[in-house]
């Protein structure tokens, strides 16, 4: 019997990644700025992106890429959503210190330039900029033969956040409400397992997607003039990282109004499920737990990966998204009120669980899904 499939196989190692990131961050020197002056470091637990001082407000960065998802767009030449995934993966950290992103941009590296192909990331960038209501302030293109083999792209995002209203998870404690927000689909993570599990079975990104596409919360870009044809395989896994600026930048202006009961010392605590799925919600807080009792579904994408690559359900709540890509900690005495606001403005959105002090681990609904360690 073949031995299940799992992310470290595929040639992603979370664990190996996660020492590496530790040994590069031990051997960076403190900052040059001094604390009180425009750029000085604001300590900030989790990673979701930094901050640093400006005036009355802090300024947040976060730099991320789409990853090996662009494999696949190179593969069926649809470069339609990695723009989209580009913004996603950085303005969605942002959102996670409670910054709203403001501008963003982006770096393009190719063995050989292509008119084509470049016309398309722009036309792309350029709707993810509509989509997370920010400026595109500049970017690079470079051209690197025999440094890349294929096209790349990443990106960084800047924000803006008032002193006094980070989200930063020192506020979380046991009874908080998690609230999930739905994914789009795989999002940007996971595509070494998603490219093995394809080679494995011997399928084509082309071939008709073998299970319904339909999924609460989502529905999935269609390639051009393929909108009477089956859904492929290739247009699911392409299908855009979800931004959330819309609605957590609303929900985050809301709470500064008298128009809801809720206000910003009300949300605790805002996870971005990226690389190691549940386990990000480890970074939030350095003691406290969390149970997820009520999972939103995941999307036919999933459960087809995981019965195709025969991937053991805890490994694809490490990798995956699992069908929700953030989630908000709410004090308990508001989290109807902020669920239900939420929810008017973004189909399946629920609560999914709480935050316990059960010890620094995450568990879940089905058993052997726990998490200790990021």
């Amino acid at each position: 019997m073949a031995e299940p499939m799992d992310y470290a196989s595929a040639g992603v190692d979370i664990d190996l990644e996660g020492s590496a990131v530790a040994s590069l961050i031990a051997s960076l020197s403190g900052s040059t700025r001094k604390p009180g002056t425009p750029g000085a470091p604001v300590h900030l637990p989790g990673g979701f992106g930094g901050l640093i001082e400006f005036g009355d407000s802090l300024l947040a960065l976060a730099t991320d890429g789409v990853g090996s998802k662009l494999q696949i767009a190179s593969a069926l030449n649809q470069w339609g959503g990695v723009g989209i995934d580009c913004m996603a993966m950085n303005v969605n950290d942002l959102l996670c210190v409670g910054a709203e992103p403001i501008a963003f941009v982006d770096y393009v590296a190719v063995p050989k330039p292509d008119p084509e192909t470049h016309a398309a990331l722009g036309a792309s960038l350029a709707e993810a900029c509509r989509l997370a209501r920010v400026t595109l302030a500049g970017g690079e293109t470079a051209s690197l033969p025999g440094i890349v083999t294929e096209l790349d792209l990443s990106g960084t995002a800047l924000g803006y956040v008032k002193k006094g209203d980070t989200i930063t998870g020192e506020h979380l404690k046991a009874g908080d409400v998690l609230i999930g927000l739905p994914s789009s689909g795989i999002h940007s993570n996971g595509y070494s397992l998603v490219r093995k599990v394809m080679s494995h079975i011997g399928a084509e990104y082309t071939d008709e997607a073998p299970f319904a596409v339909a999924s609460v919360g989502r529905s999935v870009l269609r390639f051009e003039g393929k909108d009477d044809q089956p859904f492929t395989l290739g247009e699911v896994f392409l299908n855009p990282t979800r931004i959330y600026c819309d609605p957590v930048v609303d929900l985050l202006h809301a709470c500064a109004t008298d128009d809801v009961e809720f206000s910003i010392s009300d949300l605790h605590g805002i996870c971005h499920v990226t690389g190691g799925g549940l386990s990000n919600l480890l970074r939030l807080h350095d003691s406290l737990g969390w149970h997820i009792d009520s999972p939103l579904p995941p999307h036919p994408e999933f459960e087809w990966l995981q019965n195709a690559g025969g991937i053991e359900t805890r490994e694809m709540y490490r990798t995956f998204n699992m069908g929700c890509g953030m989630i908000i900690a709410v004090d308990a005495n508001h989290a109807e009120a902020v669920c239900a606001w939420l929810g008017q403005r973004m189909q399946g959105v629920a609560i999914i669980g709480s935050v316990n002090d059960a010890g620094h681990k995450v568990t879940h609904a089905i058993e052997g899904v726990e998490f200790t360690h990021y």
